[in-house]
């Protein structure tokens, strides 16, 4: 899960890579959705690092920053799993806990992690190698991108956003993942009748989020209910997804005072 950034880090590092006669403004014309954290790694990260990523960290083809992902990138998901599996795809993973407990309980399915955030993806391989999930494997790069270059279109049976950065202040909510762009690139990928989960901690971005998907027409609210701020606030919202384990995340945004509001769609395609 993505754990939100915070406040005051007002732009995304930019990782500018230009060189030669590469145009610096192209991967700069859409703000990102992340804040790249340190990358700097514990000893136990370091540890699982070194001796899972070769095997589950995919190699992506880069241009000019190094989370972008080139136009020519190729995911072949058989060659990767060494199957055909249903593929189950989260952007943002943050720390791992909800994938690896996931990839564990159902191990005839195939778990792509998509993050940016190096401790993250360290503790991801840290937590599916413990629990035994050797269906997981994740690729370090921006979502959008993935969404767009790297997976195959129609690939993707079900797709987790769970607890995107809120960009809670109105002058950020353009660095927010759920877009209506956004939205165009995760129809590309997901397969007729996939399901799209998500998840926040702020009310006025789930709202949003319903808006933004809804508007977009394919896809189906299976728990639908009055889209108003203030509509019944329980209504219109999924019961809470008893495939995602509650993490420490989540736990402190309840006791904060913060209500988590699930979504489920289905992708008419």
């Amino acid at each position: 899960m993505s754990e939100h950034s915070s406040p005051d880090q007002t732009a995304p590092e930019t990782d500018d890579q230009t060189g030669g006669d590469a145009d610096p403004t192209r991967f700069h014309r859409q703000p990102l959705s992340f804040v790249r954290r340190g990358d700097r790694l514990t000893h136990r990260r370091q540890r699982a690092w070194d001796e899972l990523a070769p095997e589950r960290i995919l190699q992506v083809p880069r241009e000019i920053t190094d989370t972008s992902v080139a136009a020519h990138a190729v995911f072949d998901q058989e060659a990767v799993y060494g199957r055909r599996a249903p593929l189950v795809v989260e952007i943002g993973s943050g720390l791992g806990e909800a994938m690896a407990h996931r990839a564990a309980e159902v191990p005839d399915q195939d778990f792509l992690a998509v993050e940016v955030y190096t401790p993250g993806l360290a503790d991801l391989l840290s937590k599916s190698d413990a629990a035994g999930a050797t269906n997981v494997r994740a690729v370090q790069a921006n979502a959008p991108e993935v969404l767009e270059h790297f997976l195959e279109p129609a690939s993707v049976d079900e797709l987790w956003v769970f607890f995107p950065d809120p960009w809670h202040k109105k002058r950020h909510h353009k660095r927010r993942l759920v877009s209506p762009g956004f939205v165009e690139k995760v129809a590309r990928v997901l397969r007729p009748g996939a399901t799209w989960r998500l998840a926040t901690d702020w009310q006025e971005y789930a709202i949003q989020m319903r808006e933004v998907i809804e508007a977009d027409g394919r896809f189906e609210n299976l728990h639908p209910g009055p889209l108003a701020d203030d509509a019944q606030p329980d209504q219109g919202w999924a019961p809470r997804w008893e495939g995602r384990t509650l993490t420490s995340f989540e736990r402190k945004a309840r006791e904060a005072g913060r209500t988590p509001r699930d979504l489920t769609y289905r992708f008419s395609g």
